[in-house]
């Protein structure tokens, strides 16, 4: 079971992956085609709903030419 305190770093972590892909320009289907994960579960991981994989990151990270730190670089709380 995933802790309240764990909900909000995801759903933080998900707020900054968004605008991350907007600042790039990126649609959710561009985003999906350039890290080959399905753009509903983009969606989804935007929304904080997902857990994802060290891969994920990576793969997201890739898509928007940005460090995977980059992704984790948001405001706790």
């Amino acid at each position: 079971m995933i802790k309240a305190s764990d909900r909000k770093a995801l759903k933080k972590f998900g707020e900054n992956l968004q605008k991350l892909r907007k600042q790039k320009g990126l649609s959710l289907r561009e985003m999906s085609y350039a890290c080959s994960i399905d753009n509903s579960k983009i969606a989804k991981i935007e929304k904080g709903r997902v857990n994802i994989t060290f891969t994920t990151l990576l793969q997201l990270a890739g898509a928007l030419e940005t460090h995977p730190s980059a992704l984790l670089d948001y405001e706790k709380g």
